[in-house]
C-alpha cells in the first residue's frame, strides 16, 4: 500500500515534530538534572530500575533494560558502569547464567532518584504541554 504524496509529507512533518519535541525535552531534562550529577539517560535508567525493583535488595537483569532505553547495549553497559562508580547502582553476575548481569539500585541511588523525580516530571509536564499547544 503506497502512501500518497500529500499524506507522506504530513507524516514526515509529524515525525520531525515528534523528534524535535524529544530533542528539546531531553536537553531540558539534562539541564534540570545536571546540578545533581545526572543526565537524562542516567535518570531514565534509575527511573526504570526504581519501577522494576521497588523492593530494596532486589535486582534486574541488564538485558531487560536494553529494549527500554534509547541506548545501544554497549552504551547502556558504560552508563551502568558510571552509575556504579558513583555508588548509585550495584552489578553482579547471574549465578544461573554467567553471561547475565544483574543490576540493583543502592540506597544512595534510590534517594537520588526520589530527590530528582519531581524535577524530571516537571520538565516532562512543561515540555509535553507545550507540544500539544
Amino acid at each position: 500500500m503506497a502512501v500518497k504524496t500529500g499524506d507522506g509529507a504530513r507524516l514526515e512533518e509529524r515525525w520531525r515534530d515528534i523528534l524535535a519535541v524529544h530533542a528539546r525535552t531531553m536537553c531540558e531534562i539534562d539541564r534540570a538534572l545536571h546540578p545533581h550529577g545526572l543526565g537524562a539517560s542516567d535518570f531514565e535508567v534509575l527511573d526504570i530500575l526504581a519501577a522494576e525493583i521497588p523492593v530494596e535488595g532486589d535486582h534486574c537483569r541488564v538485558q531487560n533494560l536494553v529494549g527500554r532505553v534509547h541506548l545501544s547495549q554497549s552504551a547502556l553497559s558504560r552508563l551502568i558502569g558510571r552509575l556504579e562508580k558513583e555508588g548509585l547502582v550495584e552489578r553482579s553476575v547471574c549465578a544461573e547464567d554467567r553471561r547475565g548481569v544483574w543490576v540493583s539500585l543502592t540506597r544512595k541511588g534510590r534517594d537520588l532518584h526520589a530527590e530528582v523525580l519531581p524535577l524530571q516530571r516537571g520538565v516532562l509536564g512543561r515540555m509535553l504541554a507545550e507540544s500539544t499547544d
